[in-house]
């Protein structure tokens, strides 16, 4: 318990977000409630209300409490502290006052981010997610990588959030099979089969990121005048084959970014995307190729094999 975060009176929180007012209201997810709050010294904070109508509320609770109350990394978001009043349970983290990713890039925003700001942002988010899997004495697997759970702090600097679904693992061993989770279009494909989250299905999910970010396209899109759904993977790979792929680069940021970078964003993210989990990058391999850092590895090597492997 000493290493673990500050427990907050559940009045103090009560307080701060204005009885959980609705006008305090964040966003709002599969567990529950995110509001905004301002503690007695003016701290602004995220507070979390958990949905715990079942047992795996409590357990998916304990776990976010154990993982992010020990996990310190400037590309995390830092968990304050927590608090249990019956069977209410509360998360309280660092306030990230321009949202997430996804409201930058998706519906039309008031200011689209550029270019130089999105490769930060996966640069930043990248090695958050290499320290996860690489920087602890425990693998953390996240299992929900995707745009809206990277918010950005008051310098747009990209901070992964929302561990409610972390699975922990010691170094070395083999993860145990549980239900399947995460979100549709960032799965990897072999989840289907295997339900066993790894730090390579992480890889994947952040490889969908990195193209929805270089594509400003949303992993699953609906058409309403065609038939199927559009992928965004596949689409990658199939311009990848073609040899065009920058024309899927996002038009509203043309001009912002050197071809050969944008060529090579694609190629990481295709890469990290790749059908076998065998053939993805590390993360510490996809932070040194996002700052290009000499490797052994390279996204064109890697991708090789795609073109002869089935979509996922």
């Amino acid at each position: 318990m000493e290493y673990w975060p500050h427990r907050y009176a559940y009045e103090e929180l009560k307080v701060a977000t204005n009885g959980f007012s609705d006008d305090y209201v964040l966003g709002a997810g599969g567990f529950g409630k995110v509001y905004k709050g301002v503690l007695s010294n003016e701290t602004e904070v995220a507070v979390k209300c958990v949905n715990h109508d079942s047992k795996q509320g409590l357990k998916e609770f304990m776990a976010e409490i154990s993982s992010m109350g020990r996990l310190q990394h400037k590309n995390l978001v830092q968990m304050r502290g927590w608090c249990r009043k019956g069977n209410e349970l509360l998360l309280v983290y660092d306030y990230m006052p321009n949202g997430s990713l996804n409201n930058w890039i998706f519906d039309k925003p008031k200011s689209v981010l550029g270019w130089a700001g999105r490769k930060r942002v996966l640069v930043d988010v990248a090695e958050g997610l290499n320290y996860l899997h690489h920087g602890w004495e425990q693998v953390v697997v996240h299992r929900d990588i995707k745009s809206s759970n990277v918010l950005l702090d008051v310098d747009m600097r990209g901070r992964l959030g929302d561990f409610g679904l972390a699975k922990l693992y010691t170094q070395g061993e083999v993860p145990g099979t549980t239900r399947v989770v995460g979100t549709l279009g960032y799965l990897a494909p072999e989840l289907a089969m295997l339900a066993s989250p790894t730090t390579a299905s992480d890889v994947y999910s952040f490889g969908v990121v990195v193209l929805e970010v270089a594509c400003g396209r949303k992993p699953i899109e609906t058409w309403h005048d065609r038939d199927e759904d559009t992928i965004l993977v596949d689409l990658v790979r199939e311009k990848y084959i073609e040899g065009k792929l920058v024309e899927l680069a996002d038009r509203r940021i043309l001009g912002e970014y050197d071809v050969e970078d944008m060529e090579a964003v694609l190629k990481l993210g295709l890469s990290c995307c790749h059908p076998d989990p065998v053939l993805r990058p590390t993360m510490s391999e996809v932070v040194a190729l996002l700052l290009g850092e000499d490797t052994t590895v390279t996204p064109r090597v890697m991708l090789q094999e795609s073109k002869k492997a089935p979509s996922p």
